[in-house]
């Protein structure tokens, strides 16, 4: 059976309930916490920074899934990796040197993950997918929560893992935007291992079920 990892997403919480949020979400049964990291300017929108991270450490034992949605996101690579986080996925889109900054990325002994938006299309990867722990699809356009996934974008993580098993790569292909039990099926199906669920899992009555059902077992 496909192995699925459920990380939901703290965009969607209430920030003044950080903690329990990320405590709870262990306790549904989750693999990972996924934290959105937006700047205002590479995205509309403006989150937290690495104090947020720094603040959380102690509260889990999960991986926290860093998503840098900013401009030149080498100079913030060092911080998170200092504050916590266990992987640091930056945006194609948003830098030039991406070899070097996911090269940074796994020297500082942290998950290297890359990123594309839904108007980028997956052979814009093709030279750094060899150095990529993580591939992140997204299936919204990025900056808001509570977002409809788009369905064109099955084809993406169809590709990559066509491109995956034909040249025995090992990266992990995450999926975030409008992920819910129904689409998580067919993005399960298309070849994704992370499920990145933030308004759906925060507003489900019973989050571990919910969980249950991302991973096709409920």
């Amino acid at each position: 059976m496909q192995n699925i990892l459920v990380a939901p997403s703290l965009l969607s919480a209430d920030f003044a309930c950080a903690g329990d949020a990320v405590r709870g979400m262990a306790e549904a049964g989750a693999d990972w916490v996924h934290l959105d990291v937006m700047d205002g300017v590479f995205v509309p929108n403006i989150t937290f920074g690495h104090k947020m991270v720094e603040d959380l450490r102690p509260e889990t034992s999960l991986p926290l899934d860093v998503h840098l949605m900013t401009c030149n996101p080498d100079r913030h690579i060092e911080t998170f990796a200092r504050a916590g986080a266990d992987a640091v996925t930056i945006h194609l889109e948003a830098a030039v040197h991406i070899h070097r900054i996911l090269t940074q990325i796994r020297a500082l002994g942290k998950k290297a993950g890359i990123s594309i938006v839904p108007s980028t299309p997956v052979s814009a990867l093709e030279e750094i997918l060899p150095i990529a722990d993580l591939v992140l699809v997204m299936t919204v356009n990025p900056g808001f929560g509570g977002q409809s996934f788009i369905p064109r974008c099955l084809e993406k993580i169809a590709a990559l893992d066509r491109i995956r098993k034909e040249q025995k790569l090992s990266y992990l292909i995450s999926v975030d935007g409008g992920i819910n039990p129904e689409t998580a099926a067919a993005v399960r199906r298309a070849g994704a291992d992370v499920l990145v669920a933030g308004s759906a899992y925060f507003n489900a009555g019973d989050r571990r079920q919910f969980v249950d059902s991302l991973r096709g077992l409920s």
